[in-house]
């Protein structure tokens, strides 16, 4: 799935992929189109007598449709592009593919000057940010004409498309991290079943170290460090925000442990001291190390490889079963509304392509939908196992500006830890005063 470098191509990479603090909260207020943080706040508006109807009938329509599948994914969705077009001859869906680290930069400024997207794919942890921004508009009049409900999705994946009671994205799939193993490395080590705890998991890394693995799983210093973090937090029974957006608790006894453990994978020479961006990935795939935990987006990219490689899902090294995840999801833009034409025929596309997440599969994501899921389309694919585990997926609170709160705060802390540059308690508690800070004042920008 490597087609340009990691770090750039999917979106928790960097700061630029959503940050929002008090200041840039302020400087992107107007991109809502009102005058004041409080105005921006209130989300945008679908047009009067815009009821989906389930097909257009309208004039020919070109809708601009903006995502971020640069990668293995991308084939997929283009294919499916191509086939919505063909059955729609009055609907033209014309795809602009831009770096996810640059996509939620573009997004909103060109929304704001009516020329971004009419209809596109964002991560669940930015709907909220852009729905207080005024770049998005509810959907719920038309997730209730596709007869979605919770009942076909997992709770935090439904709820966490809400924002201030409405609801502004249409769920495609989930992706989560995964644990990658190399077979040939586990067979020659003697090991027949992936480890699924901590015990399994430091007994697997001694018997490859025993087989002549002597560095067999590289902690990486940087992405995907946090999702780690997060993760093993979840585990350890803690939670790193408060549900509300009010506050961060990174430096809580669970959290502590987290990253303790971060840390002694290299304290005990399962890992070199400082792995740079991507390295751990690279280092797999390249047979130098024998296990690496990284995100299910690089499914397509291993199978390409030609390397003898599995997948399961990450072990639970704390008491309960939790994974960091996050979810593609379909919007419209409030430049959509603009044009009846063209926010009908956006209805009908984003209700076409949630009919075949089923097909969306074979890019190595898990369909959003329980009924997708149950009709057998994971049957021998890789991602199947992880599927099964979907109800302890964790995912970021649904609250503006989180993604960039955690970029600025929460990435930097876990590096410097894993790094031995800081004392995990004190880069933790450091991190968790600036983000408390930050996600008040996003509260008070975003008008709660």
């Amino acid at each position: 799935m490597r087609t340009a470098p990691q770090w750039n191509r999917h979106p928790r990479r960097r700061l630029a992929a959503g940050a929002i603090t008090l200041t840039a909260a302020l400087a992107l207020a107007g991109c809502g189109g009102g005058s004041t943080p409080e105005e921006a706040a209130g989300g945008g508006a679908a047009p009067e007598g815009g009821d989906f109807t389930g097909e257009y009938t309208g004039p020919d329509v070109e809708l601009s449709y903006w995502n971020g599948f640069t990668g293995g994914d991308g084939p997929f969705m283009q294919e499916l592009v191509d086939e919505f077009n063909a059955e729609h001859e009055n609907i033209t869906v014309v795809p602009n593919t831009i770096q996810w680290a640059d996509f939620y930069q573009r997004v909103p400024a060109a929304v704001n000057a009516g020329e971004g997207p009419d209809v596109g794919v964002m991560h669940l942890d930015q709907l909220a940010t852009n729905a207080a921004r005024n770049v998005i508009v509810p959907l719920d009049d038309l997730a209730e004409a596709l007869e979605l409900s919770a009942d076909d999705f997992t709770d935090e994946v439904w709820d966490a498309g809400v924002y201030q009671d409405q609801r502004y994205g249409i769920p495609l799939d989930v992706h989560s991290l995964a644990m990658y193993y190399n077979t040939e490395h586990f067979e020659a080590a003697g090991i027949t079943e992936p480890p699924t705890d901590e015990a399994s998991f430091m007994a697997a890394l001694d018997a490859l170290q025993e087989a002549g693995y002597s560095q067999p799983f590289w902690m990486p210093t940087m992405w995907p460090a946090h999702l780690m973090y997060l993760s093993l937090t979840w585990q350890n029974g803690g939670d790193p925000y408060a549900a509300d957006g009010s506050a961060a608790a990174f430096d809580s006894p669970e959290g502590i442990a987290a990253l303790e453990w971060q840390r002694s994978i290299v304290e005990q020479g399962y890992s070199p001291s400082n792995v740079a961006i991507d390295s751990q990935y690279v280092a797999f795939k390249n047979g130098e190390t024998s296990i690496t935990w990284d995100g299910i987006w690089q499914i397509n990219d291993l199978e390409a490889s030609g390397m003898a490689w599995d997948m399961a899902p990450i072990p639970t090294i704390g008491d309960s079963d939790a994974v960091w995840a996050n979810s593609h999801n379909f919007f419209i833009t409030r430049q959509a509304t603009d044009d009846q034409d063209k926010y009908q025929a956006a209805q009908v596309f984003i209700s076409w392509m949630s009919e075949q997440s089923g097909d969306w599969a074979g890019s190595g994501m898990i369909p959003a939908r329980q009924s997708v899921r149950d009709s057998g389309v994971l049957d021998g694919l890789k991602q199947a196992p992880l599927a099964e585990q979907i109800d302890q997926m964790r995912f970021l609170p649904a609250v503006p500006g989180v993604g960039g709160v955690q970029a600025e705060t929460l990435e930097p802390a876990v590096s410097s830890s894993i790094l031995g540059d800081d004392p995990v308690a004190d880069a933790l508690g450091r991190a968790t005063s600036q983000a408390t800070e930050l996600m008040e004042q996003n509260l008070e920008s975003f008008g709660g």
